[in-house]
């Protein structure tokens, strides 16, 4: 928790007005009861009210629900409004959603004229649990996502200042944004021709007609022949840029070279982009260039006749005669000897392949889709890769985007693989937890789609049947996968990053002799040093009021003297 935040949750004592009643199995926020329920559950049930209620009304359901959850909070707010300056009070809401584990909110630039009730601004969230759990169900989409996040944040302002003000996502993360900013005004400043504001009236029928209109677009896409994924999974804007690349392809027979890291998936690419082809009742072949010695990759490419070396006993089809009419995959084409090189290259110009110690030629019709993760044009340029092949595999060049760029992709994919190595280990759970999910999604995956199936797989074997995938059995036993932002404590847990390094600065200073007035004396020092003068911001880096502060500025001088 930030130095600012903590000020403000200190300041006003949200800690004690928070009460468990375990025996009356109630929870308690100052004179409001609250809920404490799962983050998957209520997911769930978000989830289920898009498909049954159609999205426009599902929409103005989620926030109106907010709306009466952010008035709730804003009249606990204005309860405290006689313990602090206004705008202090005001802030409140962004710590109470944070408070309540719902998002992080910071008002970036606001407008506030208190006197006539307006507010004119906007603020960004970080860890919108909307967005994580819509991400979850239905990947990344073209709209923003986080309905009852905006509804809160429209209730509680139109409550604090007795006037109807609502907020609207500019930027979502549920549509590939990097973070999510709304942006807050009077009703009557927005423009509702796109009928917006009725998402905050009850009684929207708008919802039953999008509802079928939704219905109609289903039905056209399956009758228009909308193109399956199948084993490609994914719906982020990396994700969906290389897979139109690949569907475009699909019905042509251009060659098409795959670059991507290692384990990004390409081997997968290319069997959906050979089973969408015309040649899907053909033969897919596939090979990997470096895992065969150089002196046998011409033989597994092009085949050998009885004789031509000792040790060939018999005539042997190659690769290219085995994938006739259908398509060869030739994964890790970079690491092709000098020699094999001149071949293919001869092979792909001539569409004839000769066995090795044979006179013969055989004419083949092949689709070639060649894979590397190594950077070719480099390899041109220091003579390890002839230029004229790489320009017959590269025709049509598609990158395949690394796992640490498809983030919002990682639940979709854990998803799946769970399901996949629930069968293999005839074991069935109940899903993923929250905090699992996060963990995958924070860690960078240098190994990419193929690490992350080995750390699934791992933990499917760990968890309990019956039971749900967790965080240690995930990274059982493998301090290296931490994820970003967090670090191992003392006890083997994980623990913040930042607050961990705050701990380490503290201990270092007890060690040193701590004063305890005259630390806090430099730090105030420096504030307003940093602030030039100014008390108010001075007190926001510092976490206080700017009366607090002026007190304590009082107080140092008079120690001073």
């Amino acid at each position: 928790m930030g130095t600012e935040k903590q000020g403000l949750v200190e300041q006003f004592n949200l800690r004690s007005r928070l009460r468990f009643d375990i025996d009356g199995g109630n929870i308690w926020l100052d004179e409001s009861r609250m809920l404490l329920l799962h983050a998957q559950a209520m997911g769930a049930l978000r989830s289920e009210l898009f498909r049954s209620l159609g999205v426009e009304r599902a929409r103005g359901l989620l926030v109106r629900m907010g709306f009466v959850s952010g008035q709730q909070d804003a009249d606990l707010a204005r309860k405290l409004f006689g313990n602090g300056e206004p705008y202090d009070v005001f802030r409140l809401g962004p710590e109470l959603h944070a408070f309540e584990g719902l998002v992080r909110a910071r008002i970036r630039d606001a407008k506030l004229d208190w006197e006539k009730g307006s507010f004119v601004g906007d603020v960004t969230w970080e860890n919108s649990w909307e967005a994580e759990s819509h991400i979850r169900e239905f990947g990344v989409g073209d709209d923003p996502v986080c309905w009852s996040l905006i509804g809160y944040a429209s209730g509680y302002v139109t409550r604090f200042f007795n006037r109807f003000v609502v907020f609207r996502e500019t930027h979502c993360v549920g549509k590939g944004d990097e973070q999510c900013v709304l942006v807050g005004k009077p009703a009557e400043d927005w423009d509702n021709a796109d009928g917006y504001l009725d998402y905050f009236r009850p009684g929207n029928i708008e919802g039953e007609l999008a509802e079928l209109r939704e219905e109609l677009a289903r039905l056209r896409a399956s009758l228009g022949g909308a193109c399956r994924r199948d084993d490609l999974i994914g719906n982020s804007p990396a994700f969906e840029a290389a897979f139109d690349l690949v569907r475009k392809a699909a019905g042509s027979t251009i060659n098409v070279l795959l670059l991507g890291e290692t384990g990004v998936g390409k081997e997968v690419f290319a069997r959906w982009l050979h089973a969408h082809s015309d040649r899907a009742d053909k033969p897919f072949i596939a090979i990997n260039c470096a895992a065969i010695p150089h002196d046998l990759i011409e033989a597994e490419l092009f085949g050998v006749q009885k004789g031509a070396y000792t040790g060939a006993q018999q005539s042997r089809a190659g690769r290219f005669e085995r994938a006739d009419g259908g398509t060869l995959f030739l994964d890790e084409v970079g690491d092709l000897s000098p020699a094999a090189q001149v071949k293919l290259l001869r092979v792909l110009q001539s569409g004839e392949v000769e066995r090795l110690g044979d006179d013969q030629t055989r004419k083949v019709n092949v689709r070639l889709v060649a894979a590397t993760n190594v950077n070719l044009p480099q390899a041109i340029r220091q003579g390890s890769f002839r230029a004229d092949l790489y320009y017959r595999l590269a025709t049509y060049p598609v990158a395949i985007p690394p796992l640490r760029d498809r983030r919002s992709d990682i639940p979709l994919l854990a998803q799946a693989l769970l399901g996949k190595y629930e069968a293999v280990y005839h074991k069935k759970l109940q899903g993923i937890t929250d905090r699992a999910i996060r963990a995958l999604v924070d860690y960078p995956w240098p190994g990419n789609v193929r690490e992350l199936e080995n750390v699934i797989e791992r933990g499917v074997l760990l968890a309990p049947p019956g039971g749900r995938l967790e965080e240690q059995h995930l990274f059982a036993g493998a301090e290296s996968v931490v994820p970003a932002g967090v670090e191992l404590d003392t006890g083997g847990h994980l623990c913040d990053a930042r607050e961990s390094s705050h701990n380490k600065l503290c201990e270092a200073l007890l060690k040193e002799g701590f004063n305890l007035e005259a630390h806090e004396a430099r730090l105030i020092e420096l504030a307003v040093q940093q602030a030039k003068g100014n008390l108010t911001h001075a007190a926001r880096a510092l976490g206080i009021t700017r009366r607090q502060l002026a007190y304590r500025l009082k107080q140092n001088t008079a120690a001073a003297e």
